[in-house]
């Protein structure tokens, strides 16, 4: 159904053409998933953007074919690539924040894509939107059809997304990373989408995640890419069972899996001569300047009692406004140098919470003990001090990060704004912080639209780590990372916390995550805290039955590398 012979795509730079993808080869057969993994900025969404003719202005294909049906669609003139789009071959994109058009209704947005290509009638299109947006499990379509896209969560905007692309029943689908915002629960249910959607009219996937968990309950085969190169394709079961190349075999390696819980994750280094080999580093040692190590008998850094906070949205537009109650009563404790892992469904109030924690929400009720200080109602100029020690690292990079700014520009603004430090002083954390989110010196001078989605939250991880905060809250900071920087970052943000007596607020859906680095867990639904404590206990024994669907939600990974029973 899809051929792709020798593709090769470079960049226009001032030197000549930069090579990006060089002589990629796969084939996708009717009703067959294709996984393509790889290492962020190996080249994955390169590739489908140019399968797509999707490629921006500065790229261009230097070679090979793109074969739909047997018709090469690089030749196609545009016209005819347009009406190919959507209705033959559709894609779901890797961010939906940036993929959406802010200023239209997401319904409006899915009516559109459907009149293109069906002429059935705008109120026969509204209502087949709204039965899309029931099957991707949007709990209120009505509201999602009215909604603008930051009017909702992000996992929810990925589902309009997803309802998009499906919606005139393509026959080849390009997902790059179509579960990336979405928890464990709703990312189950969306492959059970790809899948009836693939059983049903023998639909091609190309899926493109950095989620090995994800490719090895879906997919049929691999293909592995590593700096533009192909280095591997295989049945997943074999993959799994038994990889070929040292880099696939690292990254399986690199991968946290529920009950493989261990204090390092292995990463991925290269030696001079291009060997890839999986390493599992020591804790950095801590150095004789760092703050004093603290009692078991001192006060939690954070303290949160009974907070509310609600909003007000209208059912419809000619209803009275009605109280939604996004957190509800919350109270939790975080104590020093310690990480508290708090997870629940898209929706339940996770951010909601983080931001009022951080005070870009003012909460309705309740308290915020931050070093036995109630923040909850200072006003700005009285919380201006403390916004020096709670930093945070948003969920989406492409909606935090100034696309006019250079990246040092964008990590040194903290240090600025208080004066930490003259130029010089700054310039040389930059470069230290840079380094150590694992992006070269280089990185500063570029612009974020330089690097790929995982390389920009690498960027907003160092930003937020500029001033030595005391607590650090991570939105979903890892959910745009492949596995392997994904272990370098999870491995550094340990590190960072035993050398500063950092303290977390993780945020995350990826449960195998939370597991690895949390010492205690809060389970939330509905704008409520359900489940609160030890991670061994929270994990080994849930008692609430929502906390035990969210771990049989996540993928099972647990024997990946035992072998997979062949389909």
């Amino acid at each position: 159904m899809l051929e792709v012979r020798n593709l090769s795509i470079a960049f226009k730079a001032s030197v000549g053409l930069k090579s990006a993808v060089r002589n990629i080869d796969f084939i996708i057969r009717p009703g067959e998933i294709l996984g393509l993994v790889g290492e962020s900025g190996s080249g994955k969404t390169i590739t489908s953007l140019g399968v797509m003719g999707l490629l921006p202005p500065n790229a261009v294909v230097t070679g090979g074919e793109v074969l739909v049906d047997g018709v090469d669609i690089l030749k196609l003139p545009p016209a005819d690539l347009r009406k190919l789009r959507g209705r033959h071959i559709a894609m779901i994109f890797q961010d939906p924040m940036a993929s959406l058009d802010p200023i239209f209704t997401c319904g409006d947005q899915i009516v559109e894509a459907i009149l293109l290509h069906e002429p059935i009638g705008r109120a026969n299109a509204r209502r087949k939107a709204r039965e899309l947006l029931e099957k991707v499990l949007i709990s209120d379509p009505d509201r999602a059809m009215r909604s603008y896209p930051h009017e909702l969560s992000g996992g929810q905007c990925q589902r309009i997304m997803i309802a998009m692309a499906v919606a005139c029943r393509p026959r080849i689908i390009i997902a790059d990373e179509p579960t990336t915002a979405l928890d464990v629960t709703v990312q189950k249910q969306v492959l059970e989408l790809l899948r009836e959607l693939n059983g049903e009219v023998g639909a091609a996937i190309l899926l493109i995640t950095h989620d090995l968990g994800v490719i090895y309950e879906v997919a049929d085969r691999v293909v592995v890419m590593y700096a533009g190169d192909k280095m591997e394709e295989a049945t997943t079961a074999d993959l799994f069972a038994a990889p070929r190349s040292d880099y696939s075999r690292a990254l399986i390696d690199s991968m946290p899996s529920l009950g493989r819980n261990a204090e390092r994750l292995p990463v991925i280094e290269r030696d001079p001569s291009g060997k890839v080999s999986s390493v599992r580093p020591e804790p950095r040692p801590r150095p004789a300047s760092a703050a004093p190590v603290l009692s078991e008998g001192d006060r939690p850094l954070l303290e949160i009692r009974d907070l509310c906070k609600s909003y007000w949205i209208k059912p419809s537009p000619l209803a009275v406004p009605v109280e939604m109650r996004a957190v509800d009563r919350v109270s939790l404790t975080v104590a020093p140098r310690t990480t508290l892992g708090l997870v629940g469904e898209s929706g339940c109030g996770k951010s909601t919470l983080s931001r009022a924690v951080i005070r870009l929400y003012k909460p309705d009720s309740g308290q915020i003990l931050f070093k036995g200080k109630d923040i909850a109602a200072l006003s700005d100029k009285e919380m201006r001090p403390f916004r020096r020690e709670i930093a945070m690292v948003f969920q989406n990079p492409y909606g935090s990060l100034n696309p006019r700014q250079t990246v040092a520009q964008l990590v040194e603004a903290p240090m600025v704004v208080f004066a930490d430090g003259d130029a010089a002083k700054r310039q040389r954390r930059v470069r230290s912080l840079l380094e150590a989110v694992g992006l070269p010196a280089t990185a500063a001078q570029k612009y974020p639209h330089e690097f790929s989605g995982g390389q920009r939250q690498r960027i907003a991880i160092a930003r937020a780590l500029a001033l030595n905060p005391s607590l650090v809250i991570c939105d979903e900071a890892v959910s745009a990372l492949d596995v392997s920087v994904q272990a370098q970052v999870l491995n550094l943000l340990k590190d960072l916390q035993a050398e500063f007596d950092l303290t977390y607020l993780f945020i995350s859906h990826d449960l195998s995550v939370v597991e690895h680095v949390s010492d205690t867990v809060a389970v939330m639904q509905k704008g409520r805290i359900v489940e609160y404590g030890p991670v061994a206990e929270i994990f080994g024994n849930p008692r609430e039955p929502y906390t035990r669907m969210l771990l049989d939600a996540v993928p099972t990974v647990g024997s990946m590398r035992g072998g997979k029973a062949a389909p």
